[in-house]
């Protein structure tokens, strides 16, 4: 059975436990950052950095109101950056849990293209091209822990455990949040394993929130165009003969 996260942006405080708990666990170092007006640091995810809490200070109603997004790749079902490196070396999904998974030989593949082939525009290169992402803590899962992440959050925000649990728990904490949140949604749940619960449209959150659909079908007309090339090289061959 795959798993998943549930992020109930609506506890969410910024204080950024899951992102410096993410780091020390895959042992990736701090970078440099800036005062730049906002409570956001650092200012992107980075081939250092698999989790950012994004935050937007944005007037609804009348009202200043801060929202915080917990962003990490969200394990798509059918993953577009699977699709398009053609490598099962390179990223492969993890059949016990359904994490997407990034290895050493991506480093051989054209980086650019997979990168431009995610829906949230998630992963990200190393100088020499190397990819690297959230792994779901993947180590910790099968030794029977939960993600890092998850393991520090204080306020409840973030959620693991089995799909079909997750996915009980979003629509639960969805019917309590609607009394208070109308416009509130879960966003995406059929197609990622990062099931995520805004309180206002997404977009307002951060403009990746939802899954651009335009990139979904760029990626699969790419990856329909490599699966059939071999067979349009044999077609063509056989009426030059």
């Amino acid at each position: 059975m795959s798993k998943s996260f549930f992020i109930d942006t609506t506890t969410c405080t910024a204080c950024r436990g899951c992102q410096v708990a993410c780091k020390q666990w895959h042992g990736l170092p701090a970078e440099q950052t800036d005062n730049r007006g906002t409570f956001e640091n650092p200012p992107d995810l980075s081939f250092d950095t698999y989790k950012v809490v994004r935050m937007r200070e944005e007037v609804i109603e009348g009202k200043l109101r801060w929202l915080f997004f917990p962003e990490q790749c969200r394990h798509c079902a059918e993953p577009p950056c699977l699709e398009t490196a053609g490598e099962p070396s390179a990223i492969f999904k993890d059949r016990d849990t359904g994490a997407v998974i990034f290895t050493a030989v991506t480093k051989h593949l054209n980086a650019d293209e997979i990168i431009a082939s995610c829906p949230y525009n998630i992963p990200r290169k190393s100088p020499d091209g190397l990819l690297a992402k959230c792994d779901m803590c993947i180590d910790r899962i099968h030794n029977g822990l939960v993600p890092a992440c998850v393991q520090t959050c204080p306020t409840g925000t973030m959620n693991f455990g089995d799909r079909e649990q997750m996915m009980t728990l979003a629509k639960q904490r969805l019917d309590l949040v609607k009394k208070s949140y109308p416009a509130a949604q879960i966003i995406d749940a059929d197609t990622v394993e990062v099931i995520y619960l805004v309180a206002y449209p997404p977009e307002k959150y951060h403009k990746n929130a939802v899954a651009s659909n335009s990139v979904i079908d760029m990626t699969r007309q790419a990856a329909l165009r490599k699966m059939f090339k071999p067979l349009t090289r044999i077609t063509s061959r056989m009426l030059q003969s």
